[in-house]
């Protein structure tokens, strides 16, 4: 899959090279080459800051909702859990990296993406598969698909000090002020700081039928505040760069939990902070040789209170600690053929004061040699991973070592010297290992667990074509997926679930997008898009069950997204409607546990104005226009009709 359709600018969709050259820290780049996403031999997809502002894309939620072949899974508000899974695989299966590093999870294998907002974002961007990158570490291809974020980098060209300051107030009592600070030092010496503050009540109304009678109701208990800070610094020269990051945050919540008639009280509370360091470094060589080196020392620590139950009884504090180093080599030989050698070790543990068989940990060796092809029409790239995990326990039974070799390569082809129109094909072989609590939480781990293992492949057309007054952006993609030995949780007896192997679920997909610009004049633009996804996940454990060939939990068989955005003088104007079609909170469909489908229309109007010399803008986003209640997880509905007032400003000088 490219670039969507809905996301891709003429910014990022460029017209062939023409030729010309610069020179950039002893790196050739061309100044206007096809965009990677479109050229690309995986599926690939981009959201800038820019799409973040046209298209009306309101937070980090709102921004997943609009990649087709993605699916969130949304608690609701701005406090609810929301984790990410692309083509029918699992949320353990999507790896986010934060500039550059990985996020690790040892304990749950997924990542909650509630902590972020959009508003010192750069870009998302989101590969399914090994892209054309090879220059990565080794630990990106031992994940089905990659989220990307990157965060507003520090600007070279900042001659002092830039200073942008915003604040958010909406609905349900959310507030949150954002600071940023930029500075130069020396020529080669940046730092910034951030800090950012959320605090949302999240009482939203919502109804639940019982039978015939309705009753109407407001989220309680659902209360969040939530900070994060972040200080970068970048030293840099010719040859060398250095980035640097000091990373921090602290949420603590209330928790609603489900839905239930008749009743709204619920006592429960988590708080989750997290601190990392991390660094990278570059290093330039020759015109033949680059290096790169990251680093990262991560601590996680969550503490959760149960107050419906006495004596605390359901009280539990886990502390995760992770420490990790990779390496990468890069050999160009020529303009055609490029190689890379990767290898990555991390070290993760998990503590927890009950709940735990013993203290687990991990000591992970990820190797990766790919090589990539890119001549006249034809793009190629081939990799080979090997994946070692070593597992042990300081006060218990250790789960078993786990080692593989895995494939994967990507083939792309112009069908038509002038036309940017690819085809292209990839297939992706990887394993994942079961995480801490699938392994090790009591009653519910299994310490005899087998790796997941899955296949993709995938088949597509794209086509970029640059109008007299405009550009349009056509993708079409195909892939078929398969799940051997996926971990489920089956009934022990009537009071413990155990987790096994046992089951085997096929995907058929279809991810389809459009994408139209054009200039009406000269300050005047039109812009419309479209998303749409096909996906048939399917149950293939066992022939003879009643549930054989049913759609897998949470996966809509359909789901789409359009968007219209007009650039005026005036106010500047989008809208956008997304569809999701039926879906099962079970596997085994049983009566009940049906989510209906639903439609979400959201509006968004912004300007800006000079005040001062330094920029000012006011942005008003209208989410669930029509007040349409639907749930995305079973029992916890989601906000209806609700505003964001954004007002920005920025100095830099």
């Amino acid at each position: 899959m490219s670039l969507p359709a809905l996301f891709v600018c003429g910014a990022l969709a460029l017209p062939v090279d023409t030729g010309k050259t610069h020179q950039l820290d002893g790196v050739v780049i061309e100044r206007h080459r096809v965009a990677e996403s479109v050229a690309s031999g995986n599926a690939t997809r981009l959201l800038d800051r820019e799409s973040f502002q046209r298209l009306g894309i309101a937070d980090f939620a709102d921004a997943i909702h609009r990649l087709p072949g993605v699916n969130l899974k949304d608690y609701g508000g701005a406090g609810g859990m929301k984790t990410v899974s692309v083509r029918g695989f699992g949320a353990q299966h999507t790896g986010v990296s934060y500039d550059g590093i990985m996020l690790g999870d040892g304990q749950s294998g997924q990542i909650d993406l509630s902590r972020y907002s959009l508003t010192n974002l750069k870009d998302i961007s989101l590969s399914v598969g090994d892209g054309s990158d090879i220059f990565v570490p080794a630990r990106y291809g031992s994940r089905v698909a990659m989220l990307n974020i990157n965060t507003l980098q520090l600007s070279e060209s900042l001659q002092t000090t830039a200073l942008r300051a915003e604040l958010k107030t909406g609905s349900f009592g959310y507030v949150s002020p954002f600071v940023s600070w930029q500075h130069r030092f020396t020529p080669h010496f940046f730092l910034s700081t951030t800090l950012e503050y959320l605090h949302a009540d999240n009482h939203y109304p919502y109804t639940i039928r019982n039978g015939t009678e309705t009753v109407s109701d407001r989220r309680a208990n659902s209360r969040m505040n939530s900070g994060h800070g972040e200080v970068n610094f970048m030293l840099k020269t010719d040859s060398h760069r250095l980035n640097g990051k000091f990373y921090y945050y602290d949420n603590d919540r209330l928790l609603p939990g489900i839905v239930r008639y008749y009743t709204n009280l619920n006592r429960e509370r988590l708080h989750e902070r997290n601190a990392f360091g991390q660094l990278t470094y570059q290093y330039i060589v020759n015109r033949l040789w680059r290096l790169k080196w990251n680093a990262k020392a991560d601590w996680a620590e969550s503490s959760y209170v149960d107050g419906n139950y006495p004596d605390d009884v359901n009280d539990a504090r886990y502390r995760q600690r992770e420490y990790y180093a990779n390496m990468c080599v890069l050999w160009h030989p020529s303009a055609w053929l490029a190689a890379d050698y990767s290898v990555d070790f991390s070290h993760a543990n998990l503590n927890s004061s009950k709940n735990l068989y013993g203290r687990p940990y991990r000591n992970s060796w990820l190797q990766t040699l790919a090589l990539r092809y890119r001549r006249d029409r034809l793009m190629a790239v081939g990799r080979l991973m090997y994946s070692l995990y070593l597992n042990g326990n300081k006060r218990a039974e250790a789960s078993a070592d786990m080692k593989r070799l895995s494939p994967s390569f990507s083939l792309s082809y112009r069908l038509l010297p002038d036309e940017l129109l690819f085809i292209r094909l990839a297939y992706k072989n990887i394993f994942r290992a079961p995480n801490f609590n699938e392994s090790y939480y009591a009653h519910y781990g299994s310490r005899d667990l087998k790796p997941e293992s899955t296949d993709q492949l995938n088949l597509g057309l794209t086509y970029d074509k640059t109008l007299r007054h405009g550009h349009c952006t056509l993708t079409l993609d195909g892939y078929l997926n398969h799940v051997t030995d996926k971990i489920v949780a089956i009934p022990y007896n009537m009071f413990i679930w155990q987790n096994i192997n046992m089951g085997k679920v096929e995907m058929l997909g279809v991810d389809a997008t459009a994408r139209w610009e054009r200039r009406l004049s000269k300050c005047h633009t039109l812009t419309m898009a479209a998303n749409y996804s096909y996906l048939r996940a399917a149950n293939r454990t066992n022939r003879l069950s009643d549930y054989y060939g049913r759609q897998i939990a949470y996966t809509p068989e359909h789901s789409g997204n359009m968007a219209m955005g007009w650039q005026n003088p005036w106010v500047n104007v989008s809208l956008n409607a997304t569809g999701v079609s039926r879906a099962w909170a079970t596997n085994n469909h049983y009566a009940g546990t049906d989510m209906k489908a639903y439609t979400d229309v959201g509006a968004t109007l912004y300007r800006s104005i000079t005040v001062g010399r330094h920029p000012i803008t006011a942005r008003l986003d209208l989410q669930n226009l029509f007040n349409t209640q639907y749930e995305i997880v079973a029992h916890y509905p989601m906000p209806g009709r609700r505003l964001m007032l954004t007002l920005t400003w920025d100095r830099s000088h």
